[in-house]
């Protein structure tokens, strides 16, 4: 039997917190429009663009980090023209960009010819929020998260640049979203448990969290997301495929949080897989969809590198899956106990 479709089946938009911002559900993540896995042409990235703005997408994630400022100079280009009440936009804060003369004799650069400084302070945070309001070509952005504010990357530097970026980078935004200049501060991370640190110390809007709440890992249900409930922080989802295995299942050179899968990685894959096929659930439609069944995720935003990929994404947020495939999952102890029941019937 072939996968139902959700009849009348549209994208629908989420708040965010308490503001006035609505995102919808299905995001577009803006990480390929700055080369990041394969080069694309100008062309094809505007029509990538603007077939996801004619679709209905109507938030757009970006971030100086994504080649160099090239994937904010796409966004800005393709979307200049249109109603700009018609799209949410957002990027990130605590890198800047300055010059690079040799990027075009480094055959492994991408994007625009830049490299990026990590500085979380509040003068460099002011300065790169006005370079990527130039990018863009706007004179106000939605949502702006604190970016990368986690051991993930900062190792054993982590204690000392959070507590900046606490008292730099969030503090600017802070200034930034009293002036109007941005609607909503948010945080983009890897790390849940940096998430969480976050949001008792600060006064988000909302938290992106990219590859940690999957169909394939959900522990921020029993501690981040409860938290960030309680604190009125939206959760947008980042990265829904864990870099790929969830797309394409536990093939042969799955990758898994941009690696090649481990064994017991694919093993918790097939097994996902095999309820999957139980139930006629495409693996990447569930993991997809599986965000947003906890009533305070706005909206899951995973990458898209053509128009190819934003086709493919709508269809897999149209496909029906039941109630009783999510029930299987738990019953087999591939959902956490903690991962919410609401929102989970996707069922026609």
């Amino acid at each position: 039997m072939d996968s139902q479709i959700k009849s009348g089946s549209r994208i629908a938009r989420r708040r965010i917190g308490t503001t006035s911002v609505q995102v919808s559900e299905l995001g577009f993540g803006g990480l390929q429009m700055g080369d990041y896995w394969v080069r694309i042409g100008e062309q094809e990235a505007r029509e990538t663009i603007r077939a996801a703005y004619d679709a209905g997408l109507g938030y757009f994630d970006t971030a100086p980090q994504y080649g160099c400022g090239l994937s904010e100079h796409r966004l800005g280009s393709a979307l200049r023209g249109l109603p700009r009440d018609s799209y949410v936009i957002s990027t990130k804060a605590g890198r800047y960009l300055e010059p690079d003369n040799d990027a075009a004799a480094n055959p492994d650069h991408r994007g625009l010819p830049f490299r990026k400084v990590y500085d979380p302070t509040y003068d460099s945070t002011m300065r790169g929020v006005e370079h990527s309001l130039h990018r863009l070509g706007l004179s106000r952005v939605d949502m702006i998260f604190i970016h990368d504010l986690d051991p993930h990357g900062l190792g054993d530097d982590y204690e000392r640049v959070f507590r900046i970026g606490v008292e730099g980078c969030y503090r600017a935004l802070d200034d930034l979203r009293v002036q109007g200049v941005i609607s909503a501060v948010g945080a983009g991370l890897n790390v849940s448990e940096a998430a969480v640190r976050l949001i008792a110390e600060t006064d988000l809007d909302c938290l992106m969290i990219a590859g940690r709440y999957t169909l394939l890992e959900q522990a921020p249900a029993r501690d981040l997301l409860p938290l960030a409930a309680d604190r009125g922080v939206s959760v947008l989802i980042g990265a829904p495929f864990n870099t790929g295995i969830l797309a394409t299942g536990a093939v042969e050179g799955a990758r898994y949080n941009n690696k090649p899968a481990a064994p017991e990685v694919l093993e918790r894959v097939r097994r996902i897989e095999a309820v999957c096929g139980r139930h006629d659930v495409p693996i990447a439609a569930a993991a997809l969809q599986f965000g947003l069944g906890d009533p305070n995720c706005s909206s899951v935003v995973p990458g898209m590198g053509g128009p190819q990929d934003v086709a493919r994404n709508l269809a897999l947020m149209k496909v029906a899956i039941p109630a009783d495939f999510w029930a299987e999952l738990r019953s087999e102890g591939l959902l956490d106990e903690a991962v919410p029941s609401e929102g989970l019937d996707y069922g026609p």
